[in-house]
């Protein structure tokens, strides 16, 4: 893990209070209340309350949250993404055809001279 992992601003408790931070200021910049919110996340609004204050919090009920805020953004630095090597890229680049080709077609009873 890196050091950043064991920093004591980054404890647990305090993730989850600066994710309660982030659903809260997201809800009042759309302005929506609480039971709304719950309603259309499929929750109940003690949870979204509690989840607000920095408690516990399910995957699922984040995921529900943030796609009801559309804010599924912030999971974007999750995804995983293949990184090609420059020599790679240099060979598939050689690879691609430059040209378009068209074979000459000989009608079937064309003399061929023999």
């Amino acid at each position: 893990m890196s050091d950043i992992s064991y920093n004591y601003n980054n404890s647990d408790v305090l993730i989850l209070k600066q994710i309660g931070r982030f659903i809260k200021e997201k809800r009042i910049e759309k302005n929506i209340n609480q039971d709304s919110l719950a309603s259309d996340a499929v929750i109940s609004r003690s949870t979204l309350s509690l989840i607000e204050r920095g408690e516990n919090v399910s995957l699922i009920n984040l995921i529900k949250i943030l796609r009801t805020l559309d804010a599924l953004y912030v999971l974007d630095s999750f995804k995983i993404e293949t990184q090609i090597s420059p020599m790679l890229l240099a060979e598939e680049e050689q690879k691609k055809r430059k040209r378009a080709f068209q074979a000459k077609q000989t009608p079937e009873n064309e003399d061929l001279g023999w």
